[in-house]
């Protein structure tokens, strides 16, 4: 017996886990203000500020370390291509993960985001690889210039002939302003936001707050290493050095992002932190039924798909209830853990007999492989065309009295 109702909720955003290490940080934004269609709302604004402040300096980044002669600052530039790729994709799939399922895609279309998440994360560990290999030779070229020389021919590089201080590996002054201007923003930004986020008590902008304080941190080492090379006599390889930390940071978050997109096409479980609130919000469904104390929670599972949660519960009722009291128990799950838990998108619940004993886990899956052999498969397909036959013969007129066995394990 199954019972299922369709379900049609708006959910913008989801949750995400933002870790800051000190390799560098993971690129995982809560999207909910930037998805919003709010425009008058203060978070709203302040998000997509920060979108087109990362738009903006990202090129002024990529063009300043280009003609400013600047590792560094090419490395933080793919730093903000990191934040801005991530907001320009969630845009982008936003509308097509929100989509109903369908026939021929029951489970939504949540992990088209998955698949962006993977090419996003694909390019951005690739660049920051690049990037870290263009300072590492750089680096190099400043202790052993012969031999870096013999390196960049041998992968197909030009070679500058320039006289001036470009061609020593230092970076022009000019590209100190520029990484100044982009700290002074960033500051503005983490202000701002977090000014926003204690009035609205919200730690979605608290988190976003703090994702610009610590763009701002890597700003001061593009400054510092900026600074240090043009100040210092011989110096010139502090700006490679600052390159390289940047560029880890982007190759850290890159990987983190990657597999964490691989994992969720490979339908990785639901984290912790989403399981509890399941619970939490279906305990507080069951209250409200007449017959609360006989029902048991016995297992919260899932999916994440794109922004989307796909969420199974197993709830043990006694054997004794109709399917009208099982639906209306699944109804009152579902009501509250979609209203409550920002990014569910589906709620299948499983019932089980609370007399009986407990489920084995993944005890839906077939287990094993089912190997027939060639007579064997004859002999199944004949019982198949007796079956056919049978029911054609029913369809005439002639009935058969059949005897059915009722289970009281039912999955809905």
């Amino acid at each position: 017996m199954a019972v299922s109702t369709s379900q049609s909720r708006a959910h913008s955003g989801h949750g995400h886990g933002h870790s800051h290490g000190s390799g560098g940080h993971h690129h995982h934004h809560d999207n909910a203000f930037l998805t919003s269609t709010n425009k008058d709302d203060p978070g709203v604004r302040i998000t997509r500020i920060g979108l087109l402040s990362n738009l903006c300096m990202a090129i002024a980044k990529f063009a300043g370390g280009w003609a400013f002669n600047s590792k560094a600052m090419t490395a933080d530039a793919w730093h903000s291509i990191a934040d801005l790729a991530s907001d320009i994709l969630t845009l982008a799939t936003v509308s097509w993960s929100l989509k109903p399922p369908t026939d021929r895609f029951p489970q939504g279309f949540g992990k088209i985001e998955s698949l962006g998440s993977l090419g996003v994360s694909g390019m951005l560990l690739a660049g920051g690889l690049y990037m870290g290999w263009e300072s590492g030779i750089s680096l190099y070229g400043h202790f052993y210039p012969e031999a870096a020389h013999g390196i960049m021919e041998h992968v197909g590089h030009g070679h500058s002939h320039s006289h001036g201080a470009a061609a020593l590996g230092i970076p022009s002054m000019h590209a100190a302003w520029l990484a100044a201007g982009t700290i002074l923003i960033k500051e503005w930004l983490y202000h701002a936001t977090m000014k926003v986020a204690r009035e609205r008590k919200s730690s979605v902008l608290a988190s976003n707050a703090i994702h610009h304080r610590v763009d701002s941190l890597t700003g001061f080492v593009t400054l510092a290493a900026i600074m240090g090379a043009n100040a210092l006599e011989n110096a010139a390889w502090l700006d490679p050095v600052g390159g390289l930390l940047i560029s880890f940071m982007v190759i850290h978050a890159g990987w983190g992002n990657t597999m964490a997109a691989f994992y969720e096409l490979a339908d990785q479980s639901i984290d912790e932190e989403i399981k509890a609130s399941v619970r939490k919000h279906t305990q507080k469904a069951l209250v409200n039924l007449s017959d609360e104390h006989n029902i048991e929670l016995r297992e919260v599972s899932g999916v994440k798909s794109g922004q989307n949660y796909l969420v199974d519960l197993e709830l043990a009722v006694p054997g004794a209830w109709t399917v009208d009291q099982a639906k209306e128990a699944e109804d009152a799950v579902r009501t509250q853990v979609g209203g409550k838990v920002r990014g569910v998108r589906r709620v299948r619940v499983r019932f089980a007999p609370k007399e009986g004993p407990v489920n084995a886990k993944f005890d839906d899956f077939i287990r094993g492989t089912v190997n027939m052999s060639p007579d064997e498969e004859e002999s199944s397909d004949e019982v198949d065309d007796h079956d056919h036959h049978r029911k054609a013969n029913g369809a005439n007129g002639k009935t058969h009295d059949h005897d059915h066995d009722h289970e009281h394990n039912h999955k809905h």
